[in-house]
């Protein structure tokens, strides 16, 4: 495989001892992991640029981002088909991959293959990031929110359905502290450091929990939920997972594929307890393309929803509309977990990487494109690997070379009638946004 400089690195800190994954993110079709010593990986797909290691080729193992070295990232986050990653003492937001609606935040729809800096960012003290499909959204330590990219369901909470092509303000929670965001789709959901959930965006399936199924151009306040404040909360494709301040568990919006839990395929209009989990205290959720992870305070790792290509873990390929449990060697408890479309990554207390789903573009990062049903380790990012595992290191300069491409120079802008490109790509999902028109590749 043709790397930008041919370099290799080992997965030591040079000290002898093996770097630890910090955070895993999955999306559509690869991922992202942040090893200790500031760190980046990533691997899979790689056509729009979304790997950073500018060019268009898949990695079908963790290879480093040596564009990012030296930067001191703190976090990485995947969309679907982009990637953005944060330095807390540079207060720099970075994005690439790509950029189609302005989802990369730099004024334009040119996508990028290496990361570049989000000017207009630059110097905010940020305290989360989210990317959904085609959006973005940014949470300021202030409690402050700004959002860019795709907007024609209102996605962006800004009261309009205009692309927004640089960051922008959410007015809507001026004198209301936000603690954290997520995305999916087309929507997108809040909570607030006072306990209280929102909901904006595009809202056909209740995936907004505000009792209907209309959209909402600004967020609105989705009614408590048997008075508890809720703590997280994670965006599906088109379902939300939140989690209450005791643990419990709260689904709503699209089933048919039993993605909210509730042991049946119905849609849930506003948040609905998932029973099954109410002896467990849940402390971290994932939602994935059509299937949801839960982890609790125990490290046991439970999965739902669609299995098509045994992303649930549990070794099917059945869907599953209750939480089945996923089992690991050893029964190593999981500390970490984040759902792409059609996989899923978990680290767990013996820092190790475990991929499981769709591998067709290398984002299981085992080297090949086999889909897996029970969760496998990435040698080269885990404690108990193969020893002496490498990876592989590209080199892109990202101070000289700006390594963009033209939209007009790879798509052609297709109507949404006759396109398998609107189809979820897989050309078998009929519930897309009306008036919906996309970039298809040539």
């Amino acid at each position: 495989m043709e790397e930008g400089s041919g370099m290799h690195s080992s997965s030591s800190d040079g000290t002898g001892s093996i770097r630890r994954v910090l955070l895993i993110s999955a999306g559509a079709g690869h991922s992202v992991a942040l090893l200790s010593g500031n760190v980046v990986c990533s691997w899979g797909r790689g056509e729009d640029g979304q790997l950073g290691h500018g060019d268009a080729d898949d990695r079908f193992t963790p290879t480093q981002l040596g564009a990012l070295d030296g930067r001191e990232i703190v976090s990485v986050t995947c969309g679907a088909d982009h990637t953005t990653a944060y330095s807390e003492s540079q207060s720099q937001v970075y994005s690439w991959g790509w950029g189609d609606f302005g989802r990369l935040g730099h004024g334009n729809s040119s996508d990028l293959f290496s990361p570049q800096p989000i000017q207009s960012l630059q110097g905010l003290h940020i305290k989360q990031i989210a990317c959904g499909d085609s959006h973005c959204l940014a949470v300021t330590m202030k409690g402050e929110v700004l959002s860019w990219g795709r907007n024609q369901n209102g996605q962006l909470g800004l009261g309009t359905t205009e692309d927004s092509l640089l960051p922008q303000k959410i007015e809507a929670f001026q004198g209301i502290s936000v603690k954290m965001i997520t995305a999916g789709a087309e929507h997108t959901a809040a909570v607030t450091e006072d306990g209280e959930l929102y909901g904006w965006g595009w809202g056909r399936y209740g995936n907004l929990g505000l009792g209907d199924r209309n959209d909402r151009l600004i967020p609105e306040k989705v009614s408590s939920v048997e008075h508890e404040k809720i703590i997280l909360v994670a965006c599906g494709w088109r379902h939300t997972i939140s989690v209450s301040s005791s643990g419990s568990v709260y689904t709503y919006g699209w089933s048919k594929y039993g993605q909210l839990g509730h042991g049946d395929f119905e849609d849930h209009l506003i948040p609905h307890k998932l029973e099954a989990l109410h002896e467990h205290c849940i402390c971290q959720i994932s939602g994935g393309w059509r299937h949801t992870m839960a982890l609790t305070t125990d490290g046991e790792l439970y999965g739902w929803g669609w299995n098509k290509f045994g992303q649930l873990g549990v070794g099917d390929n059945s869907d599953h509309c209750s939480p089945i449990p996923v089992k690991f060697p050893d029964d190593q408890k999981v500390v970490h977990v984040s759902c792409g479309w059609r996989h899923t990554l978990a680290v767990t207390d013996r820092h190790n990487v475990f991929s499981w789903g769709r591998g067709t573009n290398g984002q299981l990062g085992h080297g090949d494109s086999l889909d897996r049903n029970v969760p496998k380790i990435i040698d080269a990012l885990s404690m108990d690997g193969s020893s002496g595992q490498q990876i592989e290191a590209s080199k892109v300069d990202i101070s000289s070379e700006k390594i963009t491409v033209l939209p007009t120079e790879r798509y052609a802008v297709v109507p949404k009638e006759n396109s398998a490109f609107l189809l979820g790509r897989d050309g078998n999902d009929s519930s897309v946004p009306e008036n919906d028109v996309k970039r298809m590749r040539i």
